[in-house]
């Protein structure tokens, strides 16, 4: 609505909007969308607003349009010759006859697809530089024409660190977020080579080093974003298309197709251990008590921290998701939450937190802290979850409120669960349970601004926000005194 208040009022102005890439998104968004901009138009045309709209797609899904010019770029002349002057720049086998013969058929056979020819160039050029000239000829003619024929190609033609190969392609799908190239590096190494992750020597592993790692570890597949912050992206979405929807994982690897989202977040988790296990605070020389999230001193700490191990952060913040994603998928993380090596954990969070309220004391529970980032699969995994009602020294108290604070609806849920687990089907608290995982506005939100008093108990504050049924479970679990008083001198239903 924001948008089409914006373009009622643009006047004597005008407008074009470019939406690139359609095709990434579900069918159903991309009808409402095009249904949306059609009635921008037709309101831009009756009064009078100069308004245009550039949409971008591959060929699927169609979508009909009622009003509007379509292009298909594979038929016009301008794209055959921008791949024919790309062939003349990019492929570098020299101007001999057979290299002239070799750029005419490599067009041919690319039916105007751009990425097709610019994979097919690398592989090309690298037979040249290898000094097989002779080579180039074959190769061009074993290289299947269609897209996702030469992915499979690309990844199955030899088996060289295919260790690698697939550890790369799992990080770049299932990463939390999109990994920098230096991040990127290290996790690659702390699954593949534990043994030889330390502190980054930027002398050594130069950004050119680093590239030439992720080129070689994807075969391709993978680039750096040209922008201020680089990331790691596959070179295009249908790469992600062949590796997940048209199961081409699967395919070549056959023992991932049966758990690809399991076995994949199980092994990043498992990487993210190995790189928070190596020595930080000796050559960060971090000290026993932290400065103060918001200082300088802390500031700088995590400016080095970041700059000597690119890739602690991200292992320190997701190693509980990709075990949370894990066990929701299958894979046991029992043994994983009895071992988690909590009292690490958390100096190191602290050390990245930038806001002081947000650091936990070395007195907080495991519990609490699933609590608060919404982990419902490792709570359910996590053999005390009972003790969610045990009030500790963080600012939410139990790890109960933790969730309902931070508005970890799942969480909240894993919770309640674990209190109304015993009771017997048909009795009151097991039908208030029920019909509350179906109502999504149960209240059960404090905000994060809430702190803990410890002069008031918990079921004074559930009776506060009006949460009838975890009050009730709780009220059954305590066998609670409701006439109790709290240090204030009140009940909880005073």
């Amino acid at each position: 609505m924001l948008l089409k208040r914006a373009i009622e009022l643009l006047t004597d102005s005008s407008v074009v909007c470019f939406i690139d890439a359609l095709d990434e998104c579900e069918e159903q968004q991309i009808r409402e969308m095009i249904q949306f901009f059609e009635h921008i138009g037709e309101l831009a045309v009756s009064a009078g607003i100069s308004f245009r709209l550039c949409l971008s797609s591959r060929h699927y899904p169609h979508i009909t349009i009622r009003k509007g010019l379509g292009l298909v770029l594979e038929g016009q002349e301008g794209h055959t010759q921008d791949i024919a002057n790309y062939l003349e720049s990019e492929l570098k086998i020299g101007q001999s006859k057979i290299a002239q013969q070799i750029r005419s058929e490599l067009q041919a056979k690319a039916s105007g697809v751009f990425m097709w020819v610019a994979l097919v160039v690398g592989i090309l050029n690298k037979e040249h530089n290898r000094g097989r000239m002779h080579a180039l000829w074959r190769r061009l003619q074993e290289i299947p024409g269609d897209l996702h024929k030469l992915f499979r190609d690309i990844l199955t033609r030899d088996s060289h660190n295919k260790d690698e190969l697939v550890l790369c392609i799992q990080w770049v799908l299932f990463a939390m977020q999109p990994l920098s190239p230096e991040q990127l590096y290290f996790a690659i190494l702390s699954g593949v080579e534990p043994d030889a992750v330390s502190e980054w020597d930027h002398d050594e592993i130069t950004e050119d080093v680093i590239k030439r790692f992720i080129l070689d570890s994807s075969k391709g597949l993978a680039e750096i974003t040209i922008s201020k912050l680089r990331k790691v992206q596959f070179i295009h979405e249908s790469v992600r298309d062949f590796l997940l929807k048209e199961d081409g994982l699967g395919n070549i690897w056959p023992n991932l197709r049966s758990n690809l989202q399991g076995q994949s977040h199980e092994r990043l988790k498992h990487c993210c251990l190995i790189y928070m296990s190596i020595d930080v605070f000796s050559p960060l020389r971090i000290p026993e008590n932290l400065p103060n999230a918001t200082s300088q001193h802390a500031i700088d700490l995590r400016k080095s921290a970041t700059g000597t191990f690119p890739f602690l952060e991200y292992a320190v913040q997701n190693v509980l998701h990709h075990a949370d994603v894990a066990e929701g998928n299958g894979i046991a993380q029992e043994t994983f939450v009895r071992s988690f090596s909590l009292d690490r954990w958390i100096k190191l969070d602290n050390l990245f937190e930038r806001y002081e309220v947000r650091r936990h004391t070395d007195k907080i529970s495991l519990l609490y802290v699933l609590g608060e980032r919404n982990m419902s699969n490792l709570i359910k995994a996590h053999p005390s979850a009972l003790s969610c009602l045990e009030v500790g020294e963080e600012r939410y108290g139990p790890p109960l409120f933790a969730a309902m604070a931070t508005g970890s609806k799942e969480a909240f849920i894993a919770f309640a669960e674990a209190l109304h687990r015993g009771q017997v089907i048909g009795c009151r608290y097991y039908e208030m349970y029920s019909q509350y995982r179906e109502d999504k506005n149960s209240p059960n939100h404090l905000g994060r601004d809430f702190k803990f008093l410890k002069r008031k108990d918990i079921l004074s504050y559930l009776a506060e926000i009006g949460n009838e049924m975890i009050f009730a479970l709780i009220l059954e679990s305590w066998k609670a005194n409701i006439d109790s008083r709290g240090k204030n001198g009140w009940t909880p239903l005073l």
